[in-house]
């Protein structure tokens, strides 16, 4: 490790405090910051620890290591001393532990900060490296999130079934956003029913063409080969996402004067008629916000303050679907994982064991649905929440696709994807694997429902109608298989009472051909 392998090189002197910067901890704002002093010494590194250990879609690991490069430079702009080590200068170190003990030791530090880590396996990690030590050690907070790390156990307990809408209110009434006194603004807490629209003909030509950016990643994409790190997904030696503040701002800016006036309407839809399909009116901000580029206030903030500006076309019901996604999911997700950690990544309430099929690696599926949130997620390395949900996610649910597998593509497909927001939606919203801690039931749809929130039906192989024939819809067979084969589980949820009952009328005959299609479907899930 020299200083002409790391990007910027503070010398050889020595320094009194190390400081560790994680990918995801690029808040500029951190108190941390406030100060200049030639005696600490903030460390960037690039980690086969981190590349290694999911597999990961190109453009994520590009698009951290693009991010943390950058933010690595505004600090030494800003006047900070910073070590900021590429694989390069780490291919030799075992883990990040053994890079901390050689920094510390070549710099001669006498004392080690860290943030504390979103991810639970880094905060076991780096906690007994802290007890380990000989130098003085201390984990401070990342100051990034609204609630309290300390108050997480306020608002949910361990094991507990939890529902987001009352952990949103009380978020709501707390940091007093969209609130008139203690009653929410508008008189109603949410607008859902306001905002599950499908895309009319019109809706689709009047998409917006999407903010991209063009950051250099050759030379990153050179390192990963040059290294042997195993990628999937396109590979794009121009980024288009953001990896600097100001690129994190300018999209934020976007958001709000050009899509959060029909975001709320159309955020549960889905169409393969445009080119903008992939990105329609979402904020795609969740790489921006997991990085720590914006903080969610600031986001927040911005979003109130154009709704409250006159004549921009913002009503309350996108408004409030927005302030809902990140004051309401955003942290209770967060809340969710960390109460019930590590417990949590071992839950399969469902006892789901099947093999994710090979075509979920390549979107090579005669199923359209499927294809198209499959290979929009390769492309772009992004899908916004109802495909996550209710297309690669109810596909899975429904077939009882083991939830390790889900959980590690989910974890590596995904830009945005860092464990303690993947987890909790994989495993708990999309699964049910945690058997109710976190959705009142299975989120489990059949072809209608894909059928009624898009227009991949239109182009499928498969008819989106049928039920038994060869050519039917897998998906309607897989739902009502799901529904058999999980009854007696089901049977005591009041939401799932009327498909339970639906399908127990059904006439003996058709419910067992039905039951043969779908057990067809799942002994060809690899050619489906």
């Amino acid at each position: 490790m020299t200083p002409a392998q790391s990007t910027t090189a503070p010398g050889d002197g020595p320094a009194r405090t190390l400081r560790l910067i994680l990918g995801d901890q690029l808040n500029a704002a951190h108190s941390w910051y406030r100060q200049r002093d030639p005696d600490t010494l903030y460390l960037i590194a690039e980690l086969r620890q981190e590349t290694d250990y999911t597999r990961h879609h190109v453009q994520k690991v590009c698009a951290f290591f693009a991010a943390m490069r950058a933010f690595a430079a505004a600090l030494e702009q800003a006047g900070h001393r910073v070590l900021h080590l590429t694989l390069d200068a780490t291919a030799d170190c075992a883990d990040l532990p053994a890079l901390l003990r050689q920094c510390l030791e070549r710099y001669h530090c006498r004392h080690f900060e860290y943030q504390r880590p979103d991810e639970y396996r880094l905060a076991q990690q780096l906690a007994a490296l802290a007890r380990d030590l000989e130098v003085t050690s201390a984990c401070c907070d990342s100051e990034h999130f609204l609630l309290p790390f300390e108050e997480l156990g306020d608002y949910v307990k361990p094991a507990k079934s939890v529902r987001m809408e009352g952990f949103y209110r009380k978020l709501r009434r707390r940091f007093r956003y969209l609130m008139d006194g203690e009653e929410p603004v508008g008189g109603r807490w949410n607008y859902d029913s306001e905002n599950r629209e499908s895309l009319s003909a019109q809706d689709i030509q009047a998409l917006p063409e999407p903010l991209l950016f063009s950051n250099p990643v050759g030379d990153i994409l050179e390192r990963l080969a040059a290294h042997g790190v195993e990628t999937f997904g396109r590979p794009e030696a121009q980024l288009p996402w953001p990896v600097t503040r100001e690129q994190a701002r300018q999209l934020l800016r976007f958001f709000c004067e050009t899509c959060l006036p029909h975001f709320g309407t159309f955020q549960d839809a889905m169409t393969a008629q445009s080119p903008h399909a992939w990105s329609l009116y979402h904020s795609r901000l969740s790489f921006a916000l997991n990085a720590k580029l914006l903080s969610p206030r600031e986001v927040l903030d911005a979003a109130v303050a154009r709704w409250q500006t006159p004549d921009t076309g913002v009503g309350i019901s996108q408004v409030e679907g927005f302030v809902r996604q990140i004051l309401g999911w955003r942290e209770y997700v967060r809340a969710m994982y960390w109460i019930n950690m590590p417990d949590y990544a071992a839950r399969n309430a469902l006892d789901a064991q099947r093999a994710l099929p090979a075509w979920f690696w390549t979107g090579e599926t005669r199923m359209n649905c499927l294809r198209q949130a499959i290979g929009q997620s390769l492309q772009y390395a992004y899908a916004h929440h109802i495909q996550r949900l209710m297309i690669t996610g109810n596909f899975a649910l429904l077939a009882g696709i083991d939830p390790d597998a889900v959980d590690a593509w989910y974890l590596g497909v995904y830009i945005d994807a860092i464990e303690w927001v993947e987890l909790p939606n994989t495993r708990g919203m999309a699964l049910f694997a945690d058997g109710g801690w976190i959705a009142s039931k299975p989120y489990a749809a059949s072809g209608n429902y894909v059928n009624r929130m898009s227009d991949y039906c239109r182009d499928c192989h498969y008819a989106v109608r049928g039920k038994t024939q060869a050519d039917a819809c897998p998906l309607n067979s897989l739902y009502w298989h799901f529904i058999d084969r999980h009854a007696a589980r089901l049977a005591g949820n009041q939401r799932m009472a009327l498909p339970l009952k639906n399908w127990q009328r059904q006439a003996a005959d058709e419910r067992e051909r039905i039951l043969r299609r779908a057990e067809d479907v799942l002994a060809s899930i690899e050619v489906l």
